[in-house]
């Protein structure tokens, strides 16, 4: 291992998560970086929530810089000042919500990459609208010109000329309120288009539409490589506290996150997904094949060793984060089956969050279960984490990677999955599948593994060496160690013959590249 950082400078760009938070994505990039100490990383969180006071993690020598930037929130006074509109702003909403709901006459021919190249321009001219002035970077060109975007005008005006005979004939009822309130919501998320990146060779994009779109935008600024990591659910995620909101602003907001998704495929040099499953939402999405490299998720084996089982007592394992959309609600309506089947069970919640102990203590006392439920917050030590149970329920929130499950598997323990997103393949035939939504069915798998001491041991062994043999921290590290050198490393040099002055070839898909692509779907 080289011990000084290399000149190519990654930019790990994340919403909220690493190094300021203690998630399973937070730890994948920890990884990443301990790992590539031959690159010299800028790190940078973009988040909508409290700003952090200081690293959850000890950052290593290779990191340079780390930053995280709050999203700030609009006000009435702000709204009041809307007076002034930047040369450009109106034509710009106008093809970012015509784009949103498909262009009248992309929408007819069925055509979503025209609904989507409009979006793109609208959403790069109001990137433009932020450009910094000079060398100063956090000097925006027009002063806050999101203000005075005219969204609301623009989102009902894109509505009333949607093709009633187009592919979405039955939108719905979207009212100068509720337009109102979808511009809001879209200004505050657009913020992120101001926030200027660091200086470097690659940016690499972890996360969802907020990272994405200051990826974005610093690409567009500045024609630095984008690396996407994609780890999000088939569905584009609704927020937890968005239900109250009405349909039309529901579907707004959907729109917009499907949309900067598709604008990031096609921006992207290379997506990275996490699986099968993943990458065949973002081809559904608009993602060239070519551009495609899976690497599946990875733990440290060192990490997560095993360990022999507890006592006789039947317990039960889940991790996440305990917050409203982290799965607990099921695991919790599922476990008050297995407390009456097997009374004694007891429920081992690990790895919850600071800011979701108070609603998972909630949660925990409307089902009476008391002392049956047991918290573990983190920080914990991953060693711990799983082999306090016997049986692990992997139930994931909407938008959780498989890392959790990955995590259950190296620790050697039998696991109950809910079939959602990429567990069936990540799991195979290694543990229990039950269809999602369903309490009662997660229920009898788990009473039934803990009253089969056999097989859910030959299970844990067999999770344990599918996890060795597929999902360990050294291939990940190995492959995009590879995929940064290809994108961060300098373009070849002109070759000279005689006294012609010919450009070097380079295929169009990079050597190591194509290396990787047969390496990791084998």
């Amino acid at each position: 291992m080289n011990p000084t950082p290399s000149r190519e400078r990654i930019c790990l760009l994340t919403g909220g998560g690493y190094p300021y938070r203690r998630d399973a994505l937070g730890g994948w990039c920890r990884t990443l970086v301990e790992g590539l100490r031959r690159f010299r990383f800028e790190l940078l969180t973009v988040t909508d929530r409290e700003l952090p006071s200081a690293p959850a993690y000890p950052l290593p020598f290779n990191v340079g810089s780390a930053r995280a930037v709050a999203l700030g929130r609009e006000t009435a006074r702000t709204e009041r000042r809307r007076n002034t509109l930047p040369d450009g702003a109106a034509e710009a909403a106008a093809l970012l919500c015509r784009g949103l709901l498909g262009d009248e006459t992309a929408a007819a021919a069925g055509d979503e990459n025209s609904a989507n190249a409009l979006f793109s321009a609208g959403l790069r001219r109001i990137a433009d609208l932020h450009r910094p002035v000079g060398d100063d970077p956090d000097r925006p060109g027009h002063p806050d010109p999101l203000t005075a975007l005219p969204l609301a005008d623009a989102l009902l005006e894109a509505w009333r000329q949607r093709s009633p005979g187009g592919p979405d004939q039955a939108l719905p009822r979207l009212s100068v309120r509720d337009a109102r309130t979808a511009a809001t919501l879209l200004r505050h998320a657009m913020r992120a288009l101001a926030v200027p990146l660091p200086q470097a060779e690659l940016v690499h994009c972890v996360g969802g539409t907020t990272p994405l779109l200051a990826a974005l935008a610093g690409r567009w600024r500045t024609g630095t490589p984008l690396l996407l990591t994609e780890a999000r659910a088939a569905v584009t995620r609704q927020r937890p506290a968005e239900d109250r909101l009405s349909a039309g602003v529901r579907t707004v907001l959907r729109r917009f996150r499907t949309s900067v998704a598709r604008t990031g495929y096609t921006e992207a040099e290379l997506i990275a997904p996490l699986s099968t499953y993943h990458h065949g939402w973002a081809l559904d999405h608009g993602a060239q094949p070519a551009r495609l490299v899976q690497v599946p998720a990875g733990v440290d084996p060192r990490e997560f060793p095993g360990a022999a089982e507890p006592s006789d007592t039947p317990t039960v394992v889940w991790a996440g984060s305990g917050g409203p959309d982290s799965g607990l609600s099921s695991v919790l309506e599922a476990f008050t089956e297995v407390a009456a089947a097997l009374p004694g069970a007891v429920l081992h919640l690990v790895g919850v969050t600071a800011a979701h102990e108070e609603h998972c203590a909630e949660q925990i006392e409307r089902t009476g279960l008391g002392r049956a439920v047991r918290l573990h917050p983190l920080p914990a030590d991953p060693r711990d984490r799983y082999t306090v149970g016997q049986v692990v329920a992997h139930v994931p929130g909407p938008a959780d990677p498989p890392y959790r499950l990955v995590e259950a598997m190296m620790s050697g323990r039998a696991v109950v999955g809910v079939d959602i997103g990429p567990a069936g393949e990540t799991l195979g035939d290694t543990g229990v599948l039950v269809p999602a939504g369903d309490p009662s069915e997660l229920a009898i798998a788990i009473v039934g593994l803990l009253k089969a001491p056999g097989r859910r041991r030959a299970l844990g062994e067999a999770a344990r060496q599918r996890a060795l043999n597929h999902f360990t921290v050294d291939r990940v590290v190995r492959v995009y160690g590879a995929l940064y050198t290809d994108l961060a490393a300098p373009p070849p040099a002109r070759a000279f013959e005689l006294a012609l002055t010919v450009p070097a070839p380079r295929t169009t898909t990079p050597a190591t590249l194509r290396w990787l692509t047969r390496e990791t779907t084998s």
